[in-house]
C-alpha cells in the first residue's frame, strides 16, 4: 500500500482555519493561538486559547480541541486525526498530543524557547514514549508569527502606559 500523499494546499487551508481561531483569541485578549482537528478531510474540532477567560492554565487551544475531537470521535484515541495549531505546542500540550496518539501535527510558528515539537525539545517524537507523531512545521508561519508578535507588542505597550500612569499619580 502506498503512503498517502500530503496535500500542502490542504495544510494551508486548515492552518487558515486555525488562524481564524487564533483571531478569536486575539479579539478576546487571549494569547492568539488557534487549533483545529481534522479527520478524513473534515474539521471535527475548533478551539482557541481561553486561559484568561476560563481562569484555567490548561485551557490552551490544543487541549480544548483535543477534548472536542474526543467527543466527536467517541474515543480518546485520535490516531487517524491531524492537529493544526498556529504555534508549536508547549510541553503540556505535547504530552496530551502523544497520549491521544495524533497521527500528525502541523504547526505554524516555531517556539525555540518553549516548543515541544522540535523547538526547545521534541516530545512528539521522543523515543521512549508509547507513540510518535509525524510533524509538519512552518505552515503559514509568517502569518502565525506576525499575529503573536503584534499581540505581545500591544501587551507591552499597554503595560508601559499603565506603568507611566501609575508613576504620574
Amino acid at each position: 500500500m502506498d503512503d498517502p500523499v500530503i496535500d500542502l494546499h490542504s495544510d494551508a487551508y486548515f492552518m487558515g482555519e486555525a488562524l481564524r481561531q487564533a483571531l478569536r483569541a486575539y479579539e478576546a485578549e487571549e494569547v492568539p493561538i488557534g487549533a483545529v482537528v481534522v479527520r478524513e478531510g473534515r474539521i471535527i474540532a475548533r478551539a482557541f486559547n481561553q486561559v484568561e477567560l476560563l481562569k484555567d492554565a490548561t485551557a490552551h487551544a490544543e487541549m480544548l480541541a483535543i477534548t472536542q475531537a474526543e467527543q466527536a470521535v467517541g474515543d480518546w484515541r485520535l490516531n487517524d486525526c491531524t492537529l493544526y495549531v498556529t504555534k508549536e505546542p508547549c510541553p503540556m500540550c505535547a504530552g496530551a498530543i502523544v497520549h491521544v496518539r495524533f497521527g500528525r501535527v502541523v504547526f505554524g510558528a516555531s517556539d525555540p524557547k518553549g516548543g515541544a515539537a522540535g523547538g526547545a525539545m521534541n516530545l512528539l517524537q521522543f523515543p521512549s514514549l508509547n507513540h510518535r507523531c509525524e510533524i509538519t512545521a512552518g505552515v503559514r508561519e509568517d502569518e502565525c508569527r506576525k499575529l503573536l508578535q503584534t499581540f505581545f507588542a500591544e501587551q507591552r505597550s499597554k503595560s508601559e502606559e499603565a506603568r507611566k500612569r501609575s508613576e504620574a499619580n
